[in-house]
């Protein structure tokens, strides 16, 4: 039998946490082991019960997520951050994904799709909300494409992997990718892989940008 997803809910307002507790609870494979009101008594808990996700708010008193996912993350190097607040603005993304999220969602974002953004988190992925996707692709426009080179001929992309990005841009998950795609989500991460290893970026948020850069992928 499969372990449980040891996941802890970080988040100030208590209706949200009611909520996400539902949902977690819902679910066959997910443990909810604690639950924080602020950064500082997250970081307290995390040390006491050693979660593998943390569903993270961003603005909160005493200490944000932001500074609270960074210091996760320097001391517990194999936790996983998802981000979950009503906040979208590349100001606040930017700095959440820099700190070590592996995600970032909006709290609109439906039960099923958070749900799948932990599981994912917890399998080394990344995932974004479709409007932070947007957003990012926004401030990369909107500063221009910098210093960014063209690719290389061994940095070219197929068709299919420039429809994998496309669909990325849309702020699709792997899942959603496959099913738009007509093929195995184990297909998509394979594409995706390539991608990364023919642009040298870490993850699907730095292809995300790295695609924005070069004008492969626009709000249009």
């Amino acid at each position: 039998m499969t372990e449980s997803i040891r996941v802890i809910i970080v988040d100030d307002e208590s209706l949200v946490r009611a909520a996400l507790r539902v949902f977690l609870e819902s679910a066959d494979d997910f443990e909810l082991v604690g639950e924080a009101d602020n950064g500082a008594d997250a970081i307290t808990l995390v040390r006491a019960v050693t979660p593998d996700v943390v569903l993270m708010d961003v603005q909160m008193p005493i200490m944000d997520g932001i500074e609270t996912t960074r210091r996760l993350t320097q001391e517990f190097p194999g936790i996983k951050i998802v981000a979950l607040t009503t906040f979208s603005a590349e100001r606040v993304i930017v700095p959440m994904l820099s700190a070590g999220a592996s995600g970032y969602l909006v709290k609109d974002t439906s039960p099923d799709r958070i749900l799948d953004a932990v599981r994912v988190a917890h399998e080394g992925g990344y995932v974004l909300s479709p409007r932070v996707a947007k957003e990012l692709i926004t401030s990369v426009e909107t500063n221009g494409p910098g210093n960014v080179r063209s690719l290389g001929r061994d940095e070219e992309l197929t068709d299919r992997e420039l429809e994998v990005v496309t669909l990325l841009a849309r702020g699709m998950s792997n899942a959603e990718i496959a099913a738009e795609m007509f093929v195995s989500e184990a297909t998509v991460k394979s594409h995706l892989g390539r991608i990364t290893a023919k642009w040298g970026v870490r993850d699907r948020i730095q292809v995300l940008i790295r695609a924005a850069q070069l004008r492969l992928v626009t709000l249009s």
